[in-house]
């Protein structure tokens, strides 16, 4: 689901508009309206039109209308919620108070308003209008001291988390300032995994990089795992893969980030 745009008051009063994208979107419009609210979208009325020698002719005309919801019909055969009321805005083809169906079909925008959003509908507001919800694939391109946690949905990968650090170079017999700014980098990369992969949605997550760098926080990562008893890795370390990359995918996999 898409959202447009969204108007609710501090007295959780307003409305939001929608863009359904997928059938599942469907089933959350068909929960989200309730009778008594308001509906609008553009919808197909037939008008009747007298000439002049008393001929009548009917047509067809795209409008939109704004309806109080009366009754609710969800085809899931054909994907399409009918929701049926009264017009209650001016318009040069309904007159108030008339009733009208509007039919709600994928990629046509409706805005929906209440009296009252209740808890329950903003959170499947949120839940719905989530991209992470649907991204079932999650990836780490890094290099030393660079890396990227994206998600990646069916339409886009979203940057959730970009780490940054300068790691001291490798001297010869003063190699601990490097490993402490490595652990200190990967620890860091561990956090953001934790905090933006949804292990119960995701099914793979990759981990790319040129060289050994992806070997060498994979094996910390897991041995940081059993050591502070991250659970989640543990019981999940079967959907990690690791990837060899060359700068030339990790550039073209920037290209297609969206960064949130």
């Amino acid at each position: 689901m898409k959202l447009v745009s969204r108007d609710i008051d501090k007295n959780d009063s307003g409305s939001v508009s929608l863009v359904p994208e997928e059938a599942e979107d469907m089933w959350h419009a068909y929960n989200l309206i309730t009778i008594g609210d308001t509906l609008r979208s553009t919808t197909i009325r037939k008008v009747q039109n007298e000439s002049a020698t008393g001929s009548v002719s009917v047509n067809k005309v795209r409008t939109t209308l704004t309806i109080q919801v009366e009754a609710i019909d969800f085809d899931t055969q054909g994907c399409v919620l009918r929701v049926k009321g009264r017009n209650i805005e001016e318009n040069q083809y309904v007159k108030m108070g008339a009733y009208h169906t509007l039919d709600l079909e994928l990629n046509r925008k409706f805005t929906l308003g209440k009296h009252e959003w209740d808890s329950i509908a903003l959170d499947r507001i949120e839940m719905c209008c989530d991209p992470t919800q649907h991204a079932d694939l999650a990836a780490v391109v890094m290099q030393e001291g660079l890396a990227h946690v994206c998600l990646i949905t069916p339409n886009m990968t979203l940057v959730r988390a970009k780490i940054e650090t300068n790691i001291p170079r490798k001297r010869k017999g003063m190699c601990q300032q490097h490993d402490k700014g490595l652990e200190k980098f990967y620890d860091m990369i561990i956090q953001a995994i934790l905090r933006h992969v949804k292990f119960d949605v995701v099914k793979c997550v990759l981990v790319a990089s040129p060289g050994f760098v992806k070997d060498q926080f994979y094996e910390y990562m897991f041995a940081q795992a059993v050591k502070l008893d991250y659970k989640v890795l543990l019981e999940n370390k079967s959907k990690f893969v690791l990837v060899h990359s060359s700068s030339g995918f990790k550039h073209s996999l920037k290209g297609k980030c969206k960064q949130d």
